[in-house]
């Protein structure tokens, strides 16, 4: 096999609790789930051990190498299991800095994917390798509903629920450190919902969403106003529940059918994209060793 073609998915944070400060971090404990918004991501051997990262779409051509997770996870991946390097390519479709994890979900891809090219099937080296890159990327190796705590390499995994959502996400982004700083500046008050909704969904979705919220809203609200605009018009078409995702700016409401996601999606008329989607586990829809692969026969 010298080449593998991936599937990196978005999530969602249905819920985001700040629950203290460790060695100059922030401890979160959250509900979250994968959805079926995706990047594309083609990876390539080559000879040397070189590692080159070439983006395509939503803007992200102009991510300089050294700020992109991706180019991060690879050339990580070459020093820590002494591989050869890679070509990869990525076609993005998550919106970029809307909380949805994009950049963390490509360099799980990468790391999926270089360890079929290179036969690196040692999960546990994988996943230690992710959780070094970002908070979201050893939990993006796998995906699905999860319970994430600590700095989000803590995953415990939850019985999937297939959930129908509407994201609207603006365009502007929220940078995730500066609202972590608004969040210290405000002292917002710390919410304890992620329990309640873990005990909730593993019954019944509806009453989990009760509990969806985010510590991080006041501040991403006070630094883009734009994500306060997003929840309150999905709040306008009385969903289940809604909140923020990760730092913003991007929001998202759960509905009890795709057909009401849809009818709420045809009357929207405001100025944010609006997505429609579900919550996917990709372990459920693959049988390889990454969860990001796609069927056999459709690697080259």
């Amino acid at each position: 096999m010298n080449t593998v073609k991936l599937n990196a998915y978005a999530k969602l944070n249905l819920t985001l609790d700040i629950v203290g400060e460790k060695d100059g971090y922030h401890m979160l404990d959250s509900l979250a789930v994968t959805v079926d918004i995706f990047d594309r991501v083609v990876i390539k051997k080559r000879k040397d051990s070189l590692v080159s990262v070439t983006m395509h779409g939503m803007g992200s051509e102009s991510i300089p190498p050294e700020e992109n997770n991706a180019q991060r996870a690879g050339e990580a991946f070459v020093a820590r299991f002494g591989t050869q390097g890679a070509d990869i390519t990525i076609y993005k479709n998550i919106p970029i800095g809307a909380g949805l994890g994009g950049s963390s979900a490509d360099a799980a891809a990468v790391i999926a994917g270089m360890g079929r090219l290179f036969s690196v099937s040692d999960a546990t080296s994988l996943k230690d390798l992710a959780d070094s890159l970002g908070s979201d990327t050893g939990y993006l190796l796998s995906g699905g509903l999860v319970r994430m705590r600590g700095r989000g390499e803590i995953v415990e995994p939850l019985p999937f629920r297939r959930l129908h959502l509407l994201i609207l996400a603006p365009k502007g982004s929220v940078l995730t450190a500066a609202c972590y700083r608004e969040y210290d500046r405000m002292r917002a008050e710390k919410g304890a919902r992620t329990e309640q909704a873990v005990q909730q969904m593993k019954n019944n979705p509806a009453m989990a969403a009760r509990f969806f919220g985010n510590d991080l809203f006041p501040a991403a609200k006070a630094l883009n106003p734009d994500v306060g605009v997003a929840l309150a018009e999905l709040e306008s078409f009385s969903p289940l529940g809604a909140s923020m995702t990760g730092s913003g700016s991007a929001a998202f409401a759960l509905f009890e059918t795709r057909e009401l996601v849809e009818w709420a999606k045809s009357r929207y008329r405001g100025k944010f994209r609006p997505i429609a989607t579900k919550s996917i586990d990709p372990k459920e829809k693959r049988t390889l060793k990454s969860p990001f692969a796609l069927a056999e026969g459709e690697g080259e």
